[in-house]
């Protein structure tokens, strides 16, 4: 089983005395559905294996995730009980080594794995990037415990799983949308470095992304703590409309600012971190071409910074 630290020790605490909580008296008996996968063909990675204590027999586990179609794919997923990533791995032509584990939004009441999730998938495969699209816990789980619990536990099974997927477990990255993007945001304030001792060789690697992605993030105000940030943060890009999404943005701006006052003075050299808020634009949308305003363009300049880093090869 897996020690927590005490401060999210507390959060879980807090979530048992929520009358939203789910029970988990029949954890350990509990078998979860197999997850399917979006795009037929596609291998589903189920987090976490039967009877892990992670795992809870809440309302409606004994059904199947649903799937919302829309033009003949899916767009959205609810009734998440056993997270999963599903892989996307780049063309062997292509492959550079880099990877990303995508988290879509939705409110924490459903997974828009369409647009925010296997649309974004393409895009990062036609540069070479392999990608690992996270179906995460809703509500009426707690976002703070167990959504970021399989947030982790997505970073740690990608690491682990490196070798096999060919992927570079020093460029794996986490890309989140609006909620999603609460689990980017999450996952950096908390990643660890595993635990040598665990029974369990998942649980052996570290959480840490090296680079992460918030695009339009939000998560309920003062929920969560950016008083004390790891001092070894990730490079970190963050994108948001301004006037057009105001939630959104001052998060957006919060999150920087937080994150900057530590990673000025990283050592041997600050963080990279870089924030666009466009003039234009309302929230959501992924990639899309917004009528020709130019946040339609964000994922060019989200290549850019890549490209920087040297997550990305250079243009030819």
């Amino acid at each position: 089983m897996r020690i927590l630290s005490s401060s999210f020790c507390s959060l879980l605490l807090c979530s048992l005395v929520s009358a939203q909580v789910i029970a988990a008296d029949d954890s350990a008996a509990y078998k979860p559905i197999e997850p399917k996968p979006l795009i037929a063909g596609h291998v589903v990675v189920p987090l976490f294996p039967p009877g892990h204590p992670a795992l809870k027999a809440g309302p409606g586990s004994d059904q199947e995730e649903k799937f919302n179609i829309n033009n003949g794919k899916v767009g959205a997923v609810t009734n998440i009980h056993n997270p999963s990533i599903e892989v996307y791995l780049a063309d062997p032509a292509k492959a550079n080594g880099t990877s990303v584990v995508i988290a879509a939004g939705g409110g924490n009441n459903t997974c828009n794995v369409g647009g925010e999730g296997t649309d974004i998938a393409a895009w990062f495969n036609s540069l070479g990037v392999s990608c690992f699209v996270h179906r995460y816990r809703l509500k009426p789980y707690v976002s703070a415990v167990d959504a970021l619990l399989d947030t982790q536990r997505a970073m740690r099974t990608v690491r682990a799983r490196a070798e096999e997927w060919k992927i570079d477990p020093n460029k794996i990255g986490h890309i989140g949308f609006s909620a999603g993007g609460e689990q980017t945001a999450r996952l950096a304030l908390t990643f660890d470095e595993g635990k040598s001792d665990s029974a369990d060789p998942v649980e052996r690697v570290s959480s840490r992304p090296d680079w992460i992605v918030l695009v339009y993030p939000g998560w309920v105000p003062g929920s969560l703590s950016l008083e004390k940030v790891p001092t070894n943060l990730p490079p970190t890009f963050l994108v948001c409309p301004g006037t057009g999404d105001v939630f959104h943005a001052q998060q957006t701006v919060e999150f920087y600012n937080a994150l900057f006052e530590t990673g000025r003075t990283m050592k041997p050299k600050p963080l990279n971190i870089e924030m666009h808020i466009y003039g234009e634009g309302k929230h959501g949308g992924a990639i899309s071409a917004r009528q020709g305003i130019p946040y339609g363009k964000w994922q060019l300049r989200l290549a850019e910074w890549a490209t920087d880093l040297k997550l990305l090869p250079e243009a030819k």
